[in-house]
Parts: structure tokens; sequence; C-alpha cells
């Protein structure tokens, strides 16, 4: 659970860090995001969950990162 909880934390942190640094960036990306078809989020979307998983099975499966 406490590395569940350190998980969600960092996520919040990188998440928020562009809003942070780039506030004009962010408010231009998000309403060119916001124009997208959403077939197309949809698909972004899904490549980005398939690349976490591959990325998460990789560093619990194999010696790779230790």
């Amino acid at each position: 659970m406490k590395l569940l909880i350190t998980l969600i934390g960092l996520v919040l942190v990188l998440e928020g860090l562009p809003y942070v640094a780039a506030p004009e960036s962010m408010q231009r990306w998000l309403r060119q995001i916001a124009a997208m078809p959403p077939h197309l989020l949809r698909r972004i979307g899904l490549v980005a969950m398939v690349l976490g998983f591959f990325l998460c099975a990789l560093a619990q499966k194999t010696g790779f990162f230790d």
C-alpha cells in the first residue's frame, strides 16, 4: 500500500509540473487537445496505456533496471 500511495503522489507531481513551469503553454496545448477528434484521443490513450503496462512489466519481470 505504501508503494501505491508513493506512485500516486509521484504521478500527481509529474502531472502538475507543466502547469507550474509553463501555464500559458499548457493552455494552448489543452485547446489543441480539445480540438482533436475523440477517436484520435482514444488511440493516443491506448498507446500510452500499452506502453505504460509494458514498462511496468519490464521493470517487474526482468533484472533490466537493477
